[in-house]
């Protein structure tokens, strides 16, 4: 953590020693010339120097800032890149070895099928948590590389919220009292409905995650009329909620909240992304808010296309 938050430090002084010294250099430099040239004709002839200088030296300033400015989030993005990979391993051997575990004890002799079905039941789990977990990274990849190419058809909202909602609380093995879905039976939008199920599932995902038992999260769907014909999907929890300063940053990739609340939960740092990106990608808009460490979170998602009700 010294050696991260040093080598950040290190570029950000040389740079502003940098800029600071090109710009005292300039006046310096402005000053000098001004106070040696005689007045009369020897300063229109000698003007396109202080000019050309000028110029030269501003240059120097924009480049050694943009410079400064490049290397500094080319740093961070390695710093999220490294957190990333501390997360995937964590993500990866969690799993595996429950299903070393299972397996080496299913090979016990004596096993009576009341005691092998628990231990069946957990594996999958297991593996389903890999399956989830390793689609993200790609969706992500692809997402970073490639735009576009949804299938935009008319689909019911509240049977995806439920179907996406239930698949997600079942996951986070949670009783049905900590996921309420509202939605109404008649809203329905065009859209595409992988994307539409990927929105939602990150969401819960992370409102599963980041709240603690007994959670209390809603799940709800609405026509929004604030932004013309669209469909507003909405994700409230009560969970450990996030920092107004880290707001915006939660959106990176690979970005993760500093703290021990956030740092005992599993999780890689893409998921707000993807959700963003796909967002994005439909046309619509998305709103994090939360008050503070403890306070909960909500996620606004509008999405456009809304199908009028049929009579």
């Amino acid at each position: 953590m010294d050696r991260s938050r040093r080598s950040l430090t290190l570029p950000i002084v040389l740079g502003a020693i940098a800029v600071t010294l090109s710009i005292t250099l300039l006046v310096f430099w402005l000053l000098i010339a001004v106070r040696e040239l005689e007045l009369g004709p020897e300063v229109s002839a000698n003007t396109w120097l202080i000019v050309l200088g000028s110029v030269a030296f501003a240059f120097i300033v924009v480049v050694l800032v943009l410079g400064s400015a490049y290397l500094l989030d080319e740093m961070r993005e390695v710093r999220r890149q490294d957190r990333f990979i501390d997360s995937v391993t964590h993500e990866l051997k969690s799993p595996l070895a429950s299903i070393r575990l299972g397996l080496e004890t299913l090979g016990r002799e004596g096993l009576g099928p009341d005691q092998r079905e628990p231990l069946r039941q957990m594996m999958l789990c297991d593996v389903e948590r890999l399956h989830e977990f390793i689609d993200s990274i790609l969706e992500a990849s692809r997402l970073a590389h490639e735009r576009g190419g949804h299938d935009l058809q008319p689909l019911q909202v509240a049977p995806v919220l439920r179907d996406v909602g239930e698949r997600m609380r079942l996951r986070h093995r949670a009783p049905t009292t900590a996921l309420l879905v509202e939605a109404e039976v008649s809203l329905q939008v065009r859209t595409d409905r992988p994307a539409l199920e990927t929105i939602v599932a990150n969401l819960l995902d992370n409102a599963f995650k980041y709240s603690d038992p007994p959670r209390n999260i809603l799940l709800r769907a609405t026509a929004d009329e604030a932004h013309g014909a669209g469909v507003l999907i909405e994700v409230e929890d009560d969970g450990i909620g996030i920092p107004q300063a880290e707001l915006k940053n939660v959106l990176l990739r690979f970005y993760r909240v500093q703290g021990e609340q956030v740092r005992r939960r599993r999780g890689t740092g893409l998921g707000l992304y993807v959700v963003q990106t796909l967002v994005q990608e439909l046309g619509g808009r998305m709103r994090i808010e939360s008050e503070g460490p403890g306070r909960g979170t909500k996620v606004q998602v509008s999405l456009p296309g809304r199908v009028a009700a049929a009579s």
